[in-house]
Order: structure tokens, then sequence, then C-alpha cells
């Protein structure tokens, strides 16, 4: 959506906006960037209290916004727009790097903006994303400056106290039924039509993606892309290891002798993986597993001074809105807040959320038995008949545990994120990290639990290969249905509100017509199923080389997929400004770890390995003991090419050091100069800047 001047019918001018009290601030064009979504039955002297507070000073307990009531005071939505000060002060508050005259990315400072390009303009200096995270920023921010009523709320539920959060509390009683940033429909038709047309075969437009959808999409898409295209080396060794490495017939006219007869029924026996491969695609697996997550890092911190994130901070906010307890002085930064004591969020993860956990898991067990049983009756049943329908039969409860594990997997994760709230953190890294750890645990038990227990314990790997391309080919199919089929069948015949519209219709129509549309269900999903694709390449890859060839065709078109989902059948989200992907990034981590032991034992269990550990007759403890020590020198191989490859390129740690040093300058010029402060007054500031942070 363009400026409100551009768009907006009369009753919608920019005169019928509330004013702004920073002359700086004050323009012809308003630039509408997000909605609120009040109750239908509000009244409207409630929704002009909400007005009046979104308007308000943040000293008065406001979020220093400019609001518009729409088409006339009765309608039940508000239009949300952000003066330039206001931007620029959540700027800095969020510890975002923007370019200053120099060119080099810098950590914003209000006080310093006449030193950064473009400051003037914010069309230019904030990207449309940052524009309406800063306004949900500044909304989630607002805190009752006094005990207070909101109008027409009876009872206790219009009470409002002092350093409540007030969205939080609009949130809670129903007056906000929801909250969306508003879209720009020529960007994201422009953006359609570079992303996922035809005309582009491979990569993606990472800039314009973090432009529009802001840096937590725009690091998905660069580590979709990213881990895609390091899917082509391995996927090309499986494809040679299948179909020509092993059990390559003799020349035409060479007959074959009896050492290669032999050696054709070892390579039977062994599915048609020789000892060589076998070795071969497992010592590539877990090289590739490095390399890749460490040129993965360098890749994000790229990303990460590129799009400004190096310096993002958390420290000091406020806490999450969602954040409760009783009101009391936070011993840190000395404003009223609602103080939840550690030892009762920690009552509630020992004795609430990890036995909750511990009955999923013993659901996954209970289902992996079942699985083993249903197994080994099909298999005895196809024993018995030898028919081509009980040898498709014979793949019926691989198909059926996948069923069960996802019909599980979905449940257990909207317990998550219950149980996460229950925990009640303050911050949202908290929050995050212990609701992904809780998904992570269930995720790598439930899909990876059979798989270990047939490698270790049962010790088969014909069942272990057939198991994984189960997996892999019925995951596919689901996933090509569900990504591909399903949204284009969704937009094709279930016709979407923005199709109808017209380029002169109101804008008000638009708000509508983007209000009835579903909102963006969020990444956690994707990641998920990146990460359980990385676990099968990465740990078992070596029993079933087609796996990459597999997940690289399906990744090129899930990239579409996830394209054209976000950009035509969902509502626009929120995106915060991210500085790489998280707590995923140690979670990939851990599986390329574990992918040196699995691989290890893989090639200890080879029928060719055995063979050789017969004929020679040693020990199988003596080989089981070289095994291990095998591993500990491939971990060793891991840790020194992770130590080889570093985290950043020479030019981001320059960058990150300039950024450092440029600021603690800024500070003792601040602090000896201008103030008339002793040098001595600057060391003192750090050491308690430290001691600040640490606690």
């Amino acid at each position: 959506m363009a400026f409100l001047k551009e768009q907006q019918p009369d009753s919608m001018s920019p005169e019928s906006w509330s004013k702004v009290s920073c002359p700086c601030c004050a323009s012809t064009q308003i630039e509408p960037l997000v909605l609120i979504q009040l109750s239908e039955s509000i009244q409207a002297n409630t929704k002009q209290w909400i007005m009046n507070i979104i308007s308000a000073p943040q000293k008065s307990g406001g979020a220093q916004l400019l609001v518009h009531p729409g088409e006339d005071a009765s309608w039940g939505r508000i239009v949300v727009a952000a003066p330039r000060c206001t931007l620029l002060m959540a700027t800095e508050e969020l510890g975002i790097c923007k370019a200053d005259k120099e060119g080099n990315m810098t950590t914003f400072s209000f006080s310093d903006r006449d030193n950064f390009i473009n400051v003037d303009d914010m069309q230019n200096f904030l990207t449309v994303a940052e524009r309406q995270y800063l306004v949900k920023h500044q909304l989630e921010s607002m805190r009752a400056v006094k005990d207070q009523r909101i109008p027409g709320i009876q009872g206790d539920k219009g009470i409002l106290r002092s350093r409540q959060n007030v969205f939080r509390k609009l949130l809670k009683t129903g007056l906000i039924q929801d909250v969306f940033p508003l879209c720009d429909q020529k960007k994201l038709n422009a953006l359609s039509q570079d992303w996922y047309s035809q005309k582009r075969l491979w990569g993606q437009p990472l800039d314009s993606i973090h432009s529009y959808f802001g840096g937590s999409i725009a690091f998905y898409f660069s580590f979709l892309d990213f881990y895609t295209s390091a899917l082509i080396p391995p996927a090309i060794l499986g494809v040679f290891i299948t179909f020509f490495l092993p059990g390559a017939p003799p020349p035409d006219g060479v007959k074959a002798d009896n050492s290669t007869t032999a050696n054709s029924s070892l390579d039977a026996d062994d599915d048609h993986l020789s000892v060589s491969s076998h070795m071969v695609q497992a010592v590539f697996s877990m090289i590739w597993s490095t390399v890749f997550m460490e040129l993965w890092k360098r890749r994000s911190s790229a990303l990460s001074y590129q799009w400004g994130t190096l310096t993002l901070t958390e420290r000091f906010m406020e806490p999450r809105p969602e954040f409760h307890g009783e009101l009391g002085t936070n011993p840190v930064t000395g404003r009223l807040e609602p103080l939840f004591p550690d030892w009762k969020r920690q009552l509630r993860v020992g004795l609430g959320s990890l036995p909750v956990v511990g009955v999923f898991l013993c659901l996954v067990v209970l289902g992996m038995v079942g699985f083993y049983y249903c197994e080994s009756t099909m298999s005895a049943f196809h024993k018995a008949h030898g028919s081509i329908i009980t040898a498709a039969l014979s793949y019926s409860p691989s198909i059926i545990h996948i069923v069960y594990t996802n019909m599980l997997g979905n449940v257990y994760r909207s317990v998550a994120l219950r149980l996460t709230e229950w925990e009640n953190h303050r911050e949202e890294s908290s929050f995050q990290y212990h609701h992904t750890t809780k998904v992570l645990v269930f995720t790598f038990f439930n899909n990876f639990a059979v798989l270990f227990h047939i490698a270790i314990f049962k010790q088969n790997l014909p069942l272990l290969r057939k198991r994984l391309s189960s997996l892999l080919i019925l995951s596919q199919l689901v996933n090509q249905f569900t990504e591909v089929v399903v949204p284009y069948l969704v937009d094709r015949f279930f016709s979407s509100p923005q199709k109808q519209l017209k380029e002169d219709d109101p804008a008000a129509d638009h708000m509508q017509a983007e209000g009835s549309l579903p909102p963006f269900p969020g990444l956690f999903a994707e990641y998920i199923e990146l990460l359980v694709q990385f676990g099968y390449l990465s740990l078992f890859s070596c029993v079933y080389p087609l796996t990459a060839m597999l997940l690289l065709l399906n990744n090129i078109t899930e990239i579409r997929g996830d394209a054209y989902k976000l950009c035509r059948l969902f509502r626009k989200p929120f995106s915060p400004p991210e500085a790489g992907i998280g707590v995923w990034l140690t979670a990939f981590e851990a599986l390329a770890f574990f992918s040196v032991m699995t691989n290890c034992w893989l090639l200890f269990l080879a029928p060719r390995v055995k063979a050789f550990t017969e004929d020679a007759e040693l020990n199988p403890s003596m080989v089981l003991i070289f095994t291990i020590m095998v591993e500990h020198a491939l971990i060793l191989v891991k840790l020194i090419i992770a130590f080889m490859i570093p985290d950043e390129p020479e030019w981001v740690r320059i960058k990150k050091d300039q950024i450092e040093y440029q600021a603690m300058k800024a500070l003792k010029q601040q602090l000896s100069g201008e103030d008339g402060e002793c040098p001595g007054q600057y060391e003192k500031v750090l050491e308690n800047t430290k001691h600040f942070g640490s606690t």
C-alpha cells in the first residue's frame, strides 16, 4: 500500500490523522503501516481511548504513533502510522546498524542521527518490514503510568493498573482482536514476479525479501537457498555410488571368473553397496556436514552485517507483553514492571513441563513398539505367501508409523507452546529458547528413535535402508502435495479476497480484504522439516546414498512453494530483525556432531566389514575398539576443519571491530568532552556497563 494521500478518499485524508508532537515529524504524506482489528461490539468512546493512548507520548504511557479511525468512528479498525522521530528512537533501542555518511554500517544513535545517510527519508533509511516491526515494538512497549479504567468496560476487567502492559491488557479483554502489517501490493507483485516466476531458475532475491518481509523470513530463505545449493555435491556422489560404482558388469566378451562371481554375491548380500562405497559415503557425509555448517556461519555473518543486525540487543528492554507477575521494581533497571521469581519458573519447568514432555516421549516409544510388532507380522506374512501384494503390504507398518509420528508431532507442538507460555519467561529470547528446545528434543526422538534402534540394537542394515527410503519417499510425496498442489488449488479455486479488488478500490477495502486472509503460521514447522532432512542426510545417508538427490529435488520446489504461500495465501507477518537463524544453528551443529558416531557405527555393521573381520579371524571386541578410535579421530578432524574455517569473513570481523571502536569513541567523547567529565569517568562507565550486562 502506498502513501495514504495517493490512495485514500477524503474521509481518510492526512488531516484526519492524529497530530505529531515533534515539528520535524510533520508531513503532508503519511504511510499506513499497521492495522489494529478491534472487537465488533466496541463502543465509540473505548475506541477513542485506545487511539488516544497509542498516540500519547511514551512518558505518558503511550506509543507515540499516529492513528486514524478509518472510514468513521464506529469502524472496527484503527490504522497506525509512525512519525520519523519515533522510528529513529526505536531503531536505536533495538541496536540496528545503518550506513553512515562514509558508507560503513554503524549502530544507529539518535543523538548522532545527522551522521547517517537518508536519515530524513524513512522510505530509504528503513525497510518497510523494519518500519512495521518498529510500530509493533512501540505498541507492545506501552505501559500505564497510573491506575485507570478503560472506558466502556465494567468491573475488574476494565481496570488498568500502574505499569501494566496496555497492549496485553487490550488483547486479554478482547478489545483488540488482531494486529497485522499492511501489505504494499505493488511491491509484493514485483517481488513475487522476481521470486518464484519461471524466469528465475536458481537463487533468490534475498535483499528484496529482507526489505519487504523482514529479517527472520529473509534468513530462513537464505538458509534454505544455501542448504539446497550445498546438496548438489552429496547428490552427485549418491547417484554415482548407486548407479555406477557397485556391481559394475564386466566388459562385453569377457567372462566373469569365480572371484568376480563371489564378489557379486557379496554385493547382492549388501544390497549393492560395497565397503568402499559405504565408506566413501559415510566419510563424505561427516566432512560435508562440518564444512556446510562452517560456511553457513560465514554467510550468515555477512548477511547480518549487510542487513544491519550485527549489534542487536535485548538487554534492558521492557518484558515481553505476555510476561506477567506482581508489580515491583526491577533490581537491574530500576523500572516498575511485573516480577516473577525464578524459583517459580524452575518449579513449573521441573514439575510441569518435564513430566509432560516425558509422557509424549513414552508415546513415541509406544508407537515404535507397535511398528516393530506390525513389521514382524507383515514380514512373516510375506514369507508365507511371497506375492507382489504382500511385498507392497510389507511397507504398510512404516507408512502407518510415519502417519502416527506426524500426528503426534502436531499435537506436541501445540502442547509445547502452551507449556512455554505457562512457564512465563521475561525475555523473548528465553521464551524462544525453551520452546524450541522442547520441540527439538521431541522431534529428534520422534523422527530418529526407530532408526537408531534399528541401527544400534537390531543391527539390521536392510531394514534400516527400507525404513529410511520409506520415510524419504513418503515425506517427499506428502510435502509436494502440501507445498505445491494444495496452495495451487486454494489459489485457483478458492479465490482470495485480494483478487477481487481493483487498483482504484479504496484502501479501506484493501484493509478489509487483508484482514480476511489467514495469519502466517510462522517458520517453526519449516525449520523442523529442514532439520529432519539434515538428520536423514548426515546420520544415515551412507545406507541410502540417494538421500541427497531426493532432498535436492524436494527443496527446489520447496523454495517456490514457500514463497508462493507467503506472497499469496497468507496475511503479511511481522518479522523482527535477526542476526541469524538463532537456536536452530545449534540444533544443526548437534546433528552434524552425532553424524560421526552414527556413520562409524554403520560402517562397523557393514556386511563386507563383518565378512572381512571373520575371514581375518579378528575379535569383534577389537574391531569395536578400533571403530571407536576411528570415531574419535574423525571427531578431531571435524574440530580441526571447524577451527580452520573462521565463523566470520575477515572483512566482517574488521567491520565489527570498527563498529565497537566507533561506539567506544563516541561514548568517550560524550562523557569527557561534551559533558565536561574527567577521563576516569569513562572507565567507570565501561566497568559499570560490563557489570550491568552480566547481571
